[in-house]
């Protein structure tokens, strides 16, 4: 009797897990929400987003910048930036925090929902505090993390499939369109289409292979048309390989920078402990699995901002395996669905209920603020005032002069600008190259900089003659041309 009434309550137990650990990641972000609103780019993909919905369309040219108005640009992130411009008018800051938050709560929950088809509770509960953890620097209102919840049900899905030996449901194909629409990493979701089939086909009876493989190719291409419904069509690909051909700007701009190792950090702590296990256990995984690993980890070492994917990709691909020699509770149901039973729904709305009780009190009562600690705030307004109009600016500062109505020299929108024009802009504004820096404000006839305190370029301009330095506080250092008229005297802040 003692064992046959445990059954019911580990199945419980199991089943609410996901839901218990997405709860509980929400609530710890909201409470720290205001971490969220630390990356000055947040500000013009509302921006972006309240264009759109005032113009109801999606922008094919550049409108925004000094140097490149009227080329092509795809916003490839369109349906996440109306969505944080609709929740920002509506709710002020708390609505991207919320947002946010329950997209990162929503990614956890489904990892979890995954893991727990091959692993007990505490193991996969491992893996989702060291996604979590790997993630946390990039956890930001930004397009990205709205669309990592979509991420890992794609990638869980997928695996599942393979792990069955089997190709995957057509009806995930809205999964990608939803990816497409909302962020231009979907073409993760198209490659692991092809890496994670292969292992499906590595798993299957020689027999079935080939009749495998066509539905694998026929998923695949219908993920490729279901990728292209947006509002722009085929150009979305063009959009998103766009991004991928910035060749060596990549080493430049700091999100896309390699992994650093000179200290002691979350990701390499879990290469390290990846590492261990297999000398430790001798792991053996098939070909394909060890190749998605392998890619998984080739990309965090190259881009620090693939490290969340590899906290996502390296548990889904090790669970299978890891579950063969860690010891498991047999009379434990490895499902997703909930169990069936009014106390297990009645737990499930109590959890949601608390939860939504809980945001409505903690946002009346806490107010929510975008961080200017790396905000040019003050020196943009004297920029106003002096009715500057053409402005050579630091690349972060760039989204935050889109938002005053400035057309920014450069700004995040790296695919906008090509790998040519950054190489060159970084050469000049790190003082790599002080005729090409001096060229670039005269061909385009700047009047003003917007510079970083310890930016190179503002340290040069204090020594050449024709500019003066007339403003400085702790984020940003304003020149102007000898010959602007009505200059002040240098203030410092």
């Amino acid at each position: 009797m003692t064992i046959a009434a445990s059954v019911p309550v580990a199945r419980r137990q199991r089943n609410l897990a996901p839901l218990c650990v997405a709860a509980a990641a929400y609530l710890l972000l909201l409470v720290n929400g205001d971490s969220l609103l630390h990356d000055p780019d947040t500000l013009w993909q509302i921006k972006v987003g309240q264009w759109i919905l005032d113009h109801r369309a999606v922008p094919w040219t550049d409108f925004y910048s000094l140097t490149h108005q009227g080329e092509v640009w795809l916003s490839t992130s369109w349906l996440s930036q109306v969505l944080f411009a609709t929740i920002y008018w509506s709710w002020g800051w708390a609505g991207p925090v919320v947002l946010t938050a329950a997209a990162i709560a929503l990614a956890m929950g489904l990892l979890l929902a995954f893991l727990q088809r091959h692993l007990e509770l505490p193991y996969a509960l491992l893996f989702c505090l060291l996604a979590m953890t790997l993630a946390a620097p990039h956890l930001l209102a930004r397009p990205h993390v709205l669309a990592l919840p979509v991420m890992v049900g794609w990638s869980g899905a997928l695996m599942a499939a393979a792990d069955r030996g089997r190709a995957p449901s057509f009806l995930l194909l809205p999964l990608m369109a939803l990816w497409a629409n909302l962020h231009g990493g979907f073409v993760l979701g198209l490659a692991l289409t092809g890496a994670i089939g292969l292992e499906s086909l590595w798993r299957a009876a020689p027999s079935r292979r080939l009749a495998l493989a066509w539905r694998w190719t026929a998923f695949g291409l219908a993920a490729l048309v279901a990728s292209c419904c947006t509002p722009y069509g085929v150009d979305t690909l063009l959009g998103a390989v766009r991004i991928l051909s910035l060749g060596k700007s990549f080493s430049i701009i700091a999100e896309w920078r390699p992994a650093d190792f000179s200290s002691f950090s979350p990701f390499a702590g879990a290469l390290l402990g990846l590492l261990g296990l297999g000398l430790w256990r001798g792991l053996s995984l098939s070909p394909p699995r060890v190749l998605l690993i392998l890619g998984a980890t080739w990309m965090a070492l190259a881009h620090v901002r693939s490290i969340e994917t590899f906290g996502v990709l390296v548990p889904l691909g090790l669970a299978q395996p890891l579950s063969q020699w860690i010891r498991s509770a047999s009379d434990t149901p490895r499902g997703m669905r909930m169990a069936p039973g009014v106390p297990s729904a009645l737990a499930a709305v109590a959890i949601v209920l608390a939860t939504a009780s809980a945001t409505v009190t903690f946002a009346g009562r806490h107010t929510f603020q975008f961080s200017i600690v790396q905000t040019p705030v003050a020196a943009v307004d004297v920029l106003a005032e002096r009715k500057a109009a053409r402005i050579f600016n630091s690349y972060g500062f760039g989204g935050y002069l889109i938002v005053r109505d400035f057309r920014p020299f450069v700004d995040g929108r790296s695919e906008l600008y090509g790998e040519k024009f950054l190489m060159g802009y970084f050469a000049a504004e790190d003082g790599r190259d002080v005729s090409g820096l001096l060229r670039m404000l005269d061909d385009n006839r700047i009047d003003a900089t917007l510079l970083t305190t310890d930016s190179p370029a503002a340290q040069i301009l204090d020594n050449i003659k024709g500019w003066k330095r007339i403003y400085a506080d702790n984020v940003a250092v304003i020149h102007v041309r000898d010959n602007a008229g009505g200059a002040t005297a240098a203030t410092s802040k």
